[in-house]
């Protein structure tokens, strides 16, 4: 015989948690927290002040004001706030893939790099006849004793084919590095150390003449972008601000991503890989679609730093240069998206003033931030500016708990 055991709670029926409305009336909650808004309003606020700063005052500071106002911003300045800010938007993505895929690459130089010579071959080609030695092929392959462009070239005169280069080139190589990687179920230290030799491959492929990309001299000497001088300071600003825009809208976007139902899938697989498997999740696709995201957000970033900066060669490839951007999420706080930008500027700022004041101490200085931020500051800058915050809530409540019980005494 069958019986039917209905539950009921003495205190009634459970209230619905925020955005279960519809799991509450069916008589079932999931208990998920509630969604979490994109950004605050105060956040909005600030983000749009700041747009709006950067795209009124930068064009004026640089164009209308005179060199020799205080205020001018000079063509060296806005060529470093550009390469502060691809430096940002590389560490922006290498955070989205080891500080909430939980996967710690030592490799996307080789991304930046990527994007750096798509849209390089496309400067290359924009040069024409002013080169010099006055030819249609770029000048090292005059050089080299090439007759003809490689095969790869082809199209390459057309920014919106180089810019295609620039998003499916390191798309598809980390596509198909990632699948078989993933699947394979590398993991740790050991997935670290493939990405680092796959990226000292590909310099050392670079580094060759017979490649067709420059060798070890790369790509320089450009003269226009999109039929623009690439030196006139109209231009620089314009980059300027693309690059601006581009780490706005990416920032947004990733925060979006986090913030989804992906996110929290990918979180849960960064925390505990193998307790998702048991509820049915399949691991592969998330770090795929995180993996790839990232290596493309990655080479956006080197295909707007190499027209600030006027070249790009193999050098971008070393596996220091993914180090330290590993080193830039680490100081500025993995997980958190805001974090990595301020240790990108954080400690490209510092390299600068190193190299120019203590050179020969610069290297020693970053392999000390690899060692000691871990242990003195485990959450990085984003973690040190919360606690401080959280220190500063906390004196203020118990300010007014110590006013609140005087009071009462005194009445």
């Amino acid at each position: 015989m069958t019986s039917t055991t209905t539950l009921h709670s003495s205190a009634g029926p459970a209230p619905a948690l925020a955005g279960n409305d519809a799991g509450a009336s069916a008589g079932f909650a999931l208990g998920l927290p509630p969604r979490r808004a994109l950004l605050p309003r105060p956040a909005w606020a600030a983000l749009f002040a700041l747009v709006l700063a950067i795209g009124i005052g930068v064009p004026f500071a640089s164009l209308v004001l005179p060199a020799s106002s205080p205020f001018h911003l000079s063509a060296y300045v806005l060529t470093l706030g550009g390469k502060f800010m691809c430096y940002a938007i590389a560490a922006l993505a290498l955070d989205l893939v080891w500080g909430y895929c939980g996967i710690l690459s030592l490799g996307h130089g080789l991304f930046f790099a990527l994007g750096g010579y798509g849209i390089g071959m496309y400067l290359m080609r924009s040069i024409g006849h002013d080169g010099v030695y006055g030819s249609d092929l770029p000048d090292f392959m005059v050089f080299l004793n090439w007759h003809a462009l490689p095969w790869y070239w082809h199209g390459t005169q057309h920014l919106a084919y180089a810019l295609a280069l620039v998003v499916v080139v390191p798309a598809l190589l980390a596509w198909t590095f990632g699948f078989f990687a993933f699947r394979s179920r590398v993991q740790g230290v050991y997935l670290s150390i493939i990405t680092q030799a796959l990226t000292y491959a590909a310099m050392l492929l670079f580094y060759r003449n017979e490649t067709g990309f420059g060798g070890n001299n790369g790509f320089t000497d450009f003269k226009r972008i999109a039929g623009f001088s690439i030196t006139h300071p109209g231009t620089r600003t314009v980059l300027f601000l693309l690059t601006f825009a581009t780490l706005v809208l990416a920032f947004i976007g990733a925060r979006a991503i986090v913030l989804s139902k992906l996110g929290r899938v990918v979180t849960a697989m960064r925390d505990s890989e193998t307790r998702l498997m048991f509820l049915g999740y399949s691991p592969l696709a998330y770090k795929l679609f995180i993996w790839t995201l990232s290596a493309v957000l990655c080479a956006i970033a080197g295909a707007l730093y190499v027209p600030q900066v006027g070249i790009v060669n193999p050098s971008e490839m070393s596996p220091a240069n993914s180090i330290e951007m590993a080193i830039w999420v680490a100081v500025g706080g993995r997980g958190t998206l805001l974090g990595p930008i301020a240790g990108a500027v954080a400690v490209n700022g510092a390299k600068s003033l190193f190299t120019a004041y203590f050179a020969e101490y610069w290297l020693f200085f970053l392999g000390a931030l690899f060692v000691i931020v871990p242990l003195v500051m485990p959450r990085g800058l984003a973690g040190l500016v919360e606690t401080l915050l959280a220190r500063v809530q906390g004196a203020r409540a118990g300010a007014r708990a110590s006013t609140l019980i005087e009071g009462r005494s005194k009445s």
